[in-house]
């Protein structure tokens, strides 16, 4: 249900604010984080819709302003059990939180643009005789809190409460005992300190009734069953499918789950290669080959999208839905990699062109002429000529200086415009030099 929050304060000219207070939308939640490998669930106390406030701004000169646009949107307020140990525990409650928001499509969650905002409790206690939290109760245990307003990035979070561990530690060194009453500090990013703004604050009585132009709710199981059925893969499962089924890395996978864009893109070109891969092996099925080269696929897949197309997208400061590649065609790019169609040098070339055009890559590779040498002899004659012409570099390979190889191979590669496949490159000089010492 909702009810009648009573204050009186410029931000909320009405004098009350429509929120929840004893029968909130959600209760006894949690939230799985992983920090330095280890997952650890921050329990939800309750989730609960309220209407927002104006923005106050303040300037150096006293004076003081309101901006009422955001007054009365609605807001859906978090509050976690005090399980939080760390302040990169934080940070990374914040981020998952954040990728869930934008996988369910609710916000797009961006602290700088105040669409997720934060205000974060600490309290610290002694090391020793430090009994455990017991589950859903935390009183008795903890010692007065501070809260900490004004944060605007998760790195100002973590920060935040850095600071806040450093300050209260020196309290209690040295006065010897813990703080006596809670209070509320501003983050102040310039200073990168936190600054008193309200002290011996108590619990405040808000009138709270319920709201009587609102009626109360009831969600039965039939619609809660009708809403989790349309809720979506949610980031973490979406990480351990591609460690699982893909054979990811877990750091890999954690990337691609960073956008839900990127995964389902993702997601798409493994299922184009897998079609690609058959038209190139039709004596073996889809599953046959991926299960074969599932580790080499999965290194290409990644390699491409997560390094080579992705620093393109972040160097032109677009999205992965501004891409012009296909799914399709980022396939088949991959697969010509795979099969030695084109080597990674001018696959580079290729992937430039399809991110500037969305051309196909056969098209590209066609046009520019720049499929890789078949070994047909072609390549032991250039690797002959190029031994043959700079016989000073020879001799010095010889005598002991390994590195000049790398001049020769660069030789190839020149006379080769490119084609040769430089790996196989390097091996065939190492053979023609070693068996002419």
């Amino acid at each position: 249900k909702f009810d009648r929050k009573h204050y009186f304060y410029p931000d909320l000219p009405k004098a009350y604010q429509i929120s929840q207070f004893d029968e909130p939308i959600g209760i006894k939640g949690h939230l799985e984080v992983v920090v330095n490998g280890e997952k650890r669930d921050i329990r939800i106390h309750r989730l609960h819709l309220e209407e927002d406030a104006a923005k106050l701004l303040h300037n150096n000169k006293g004076e003081s302003f309101v901006d009422y646009n955001r007054g009365g949107t609605p807001l859906m307020e978090i509050v976690t059990e005090a399980d939080i140990k760390s302040p990169e525990e934080a940070g990374e409650f914040l981020r998952e939180l954040r990728l869930i928001m934008r996988y369910l499509d609710v916000s797009s969650a961006d602290m700088e643009k105040g669409h997720l905002r934060c205000d974060a409790n600490i309290s610290m206690r002694p090391v020793k005789n430090s009994p455990p939290l017991k589950r859903g109760d935390t009183e008795g245990v903890l010692y007065p809190k501070t809260e900490v307003k004004n944060l605007n990035s998760f790195k100002a979070v973590e920060k935040a409460l850095e600071y806040e561990i450093k300050r209260q530690s020196k309290i209690w060194e040295d006065t010897g005992e813990a703080p006596q009453e809670q209070g509320t500090r501003g983050w102040d990013q310039d200073s990168e300190k936190t600054l008193e703004q309200r002290s011996k604050e108590g619990s405040a009585d808000y009138r709270y009734f319920p709201d009587p132009d609102i009626p109360e709710l009831d969600f039965d199981k039939k619609w809660t069953n009708r809403i989790s059925g349309t809720i979506p893969e949610l980031p973490h499962a979406v990480r351990e499918r591609f460690v699982r089924d893909y054979g990811f890395k877990k750091e890999d996978a954690k990337i691609v789950a960073q956008e839900k864009q990127l995964a389902e893109f993702t997601e798409q070109v493994i299922s184009e290669l897998r079609f690609w891969l058959t038209s190139v092996d039709p004596d073996a099925t889809e599953e046959e080959i991926w299960e074969r080269d599932k580790t080499k696929l999965s290194k290409l897949v990644s390699s491409w999208i997560l390094t080579n197309l992705l620093g393109l997208v972040r160097g032109a400061d677009l999205s992965v839905s501004d891409i012009k590649i296909t799914a399709e065609n980022m396939a088949e790019l991959i697969t010509m990699i795979h099969t030695s169609k084109v080597n990674k040098t001018n696959a580079q070339i290729l992937l430039k062109e399809m991110f500037k055009t969305g051309a196909d890559p056969s098209d590209i590779l066609q046009e520019k002429d720049l499929g890789a040498m078949k070994d047909d002899g072609s390549v032991d004659e250039i690797i002959d000529s190029v031994i043959a012409k700079n016989p000073d570099q020879v001799e010095e390979f010889k005598s002991g200086k390994d590195q000049v190889i790398n001049y020769l191979v660069g030789m190839v590669m020149k006379e080769s415009k490119g084609k040769a496949d430089a790996g196989a490159v390097l091996e065939k000089m190492k053979e023609r030099l070693s068996s002419s010492s």
